[in-house]
């Protein structure tokens, strides 16, 4: 009899260890599933569709290392293109369903729409892309940004037009009709305002979002004869009005700042002397990429899955997933291996500080992320047979945002032509 009852307790023990085993196993999920909003469609997926495809290397590369916590990752895409009310549709089906983290938007205006809903559904949401500086001016507990946003961008272009050209008096702007154009158009205005007051802006030109031909705003660029040209067109709407500009000699009769330039520089024919840049600090060939050391890694596998060179907006969703990863990483050693909660990865996201494939990246307390900005001018390097970036700068992205809870446009309107003295110089990042 004794020995049945040891033979028994022996069992049991082992059931027990078998069901603890098991329940611990089962804490995680067979796979992380999240939702990727970017433009599939349209001619927004000229700059949308590089971000889906830096997604799918991401993926595959994680999964390559053992997922996320021994988690494999996979994504459902989501079209931009139908529109807010079909994102915000799509959002909730993904969050009620077995979606656990969310990587939306590209569009600032999916953003605009996406966060409180990120709120009420408590989901985990990271905004790969949307630069609007109108984000957080609501707090939002569920939703992070860790792009930068148009505040710092928009400056640092401006700034670096201003070294370039000391002599500027004259200002044009071409940028697209809807909160994007209308807000870089502001804080350009603003900046040149505060540091430059004698400029001039000779023309603001809002053509529609999606336009075919640029011919009647290239007309008026050419007869004001500013002696910058700005603007944040991007996307099929940028490689059209290069191609109908050129021509009309416009790059030649004044200089030009495309804010978005980087991304066409493999299929347009832009000259050198253009200043461009990534919206943050997102150039896999930067110096900071270079010595971090994964950006190259990243290039090659985009390359050779997809016949050319990654642009920013691939590199910013790589970024995002590193910020994704980091913190489902950071909740897991916080809960002792335990599958967080969602509350817990928010945790995770509150002030994380991470390296990226191309520098540094903190999120402030309101959940906007701080990063550099990198602004340069096309320039032809041997071995690479489009323009790239040459005479470059980097921007402290701290140095160019305003303080918490400050009004943005109201902290530019501060600012004196001093700022010129306090940052560095073009060409002193190399």
């Amino acid at each position: 009899m004794r020995h049945f009852r040891l033979k028994a307790l022996a069992v049991a023990a082992t059931a027990l260890t078998t069901l603890a085993t098991s329940a611990m196993a089962q804490d995680k999920p067979e796979s992380l599933d999240i939702g990727v909003f970017t433009f599939l469609s349209g001619p927004a997926a000229a700059y949308g569709m590089p971000g889906r495809q830096g997604a799918e290397i991401m993926i595959e590369q994680i999964n390559a290392d053992g997922g996320i916590g021994g988690v494999p990752v996979s994504a459902t895409f989501v079209d931009e293109a139908q529109g807010a009310e079909g994102v915000i549709s799509e959002y909730r089906r993904l969050a009620e369903g077995e979606a656990e983290f969310m990587i939306a938007a590209l569009s600032s205006g999916n953003c605009l729409a996406l966060a409180p809903i990120a709120d009420q559904l408590q989901m985990p949401t990271v905004g790969w892309n949307c630069d609007t500086h109108q984000l957080f001016k609501e707090s939002h507990d569920y939703f992070y940004r860790p792009n930068g946003n148009t505040i710092a961008e928009f400056m640092a272009y401006t700034l670096y037009f201003l070294e370039e050209n000391p002599d500027v008096k004259r200002v044009a702007i071409i940028n697209p009709d809807y909160s994007f154009g209308h807000d870089a158009a502001e804080i350009v205005k603003a900046t040149l305002k505060a540091v430059k007051p004698e400029t001039e802006v000779v023309a603001e030109l809002f053509p529609k979002l999606g336009s075919s031909s640029y011919q009647t705003e290239i007309s008026r660029l050419a007869a004001a004869r500013p002696d910058v040209i700005f603007s944040n067109l991007w996307g099929g709407d940028l490689e059209n009005f290069i191609r109908q500009a050129q021509p009309r000699g416009i790059f030649a009769q004044s200089k030009t700042v495309l804010a978005l330039g980087e991304t066409v520089l493999q299929r347009s024919n832009l000259p050198e002397g253009v200043i461009v840049g990534v919206l943050g600090d997102g150039w896999w060939r930067s110096p900071d990429a270079e010595q971090i050391g994964q950006a190259g890694e990243f290039a090659a596998a985009y390359n050779t899955k997809f016949g050319e060179d990654p642009v920013f907006p691939a590199v910013k969703m790589a970024n995002a997933f590193l910020v994704m990863k980091a913190a489902y990483e950071k909740a897991l050693e916080t809960t002792g291996g335990t599958w967080p909660t969602h509350d817990e990865v928010v945790g995770a996201l509150e002030g994380l500080s991470i390296e990226t494939l191309t520098g540094e990246m903190s999120f402030r307390e309101d959940n906007d992320g701080i990063v550099d900005q990198i602004v340069g001018t096309t320039t032809m390097v041997e071995g690479i047979d489009y323009p790239v970036l040459g005479n470059m700068v980097r921007y402290d992205g701290a140095a160019l945002l305003p303080p918490l809870g400050e009004d943005p446009l109201g902290w530019i309107g501060t600012l004196s032509p001093s700022i010129l003295d306090e940052l560095p110089d073009p060409g002193s990042y190399k």
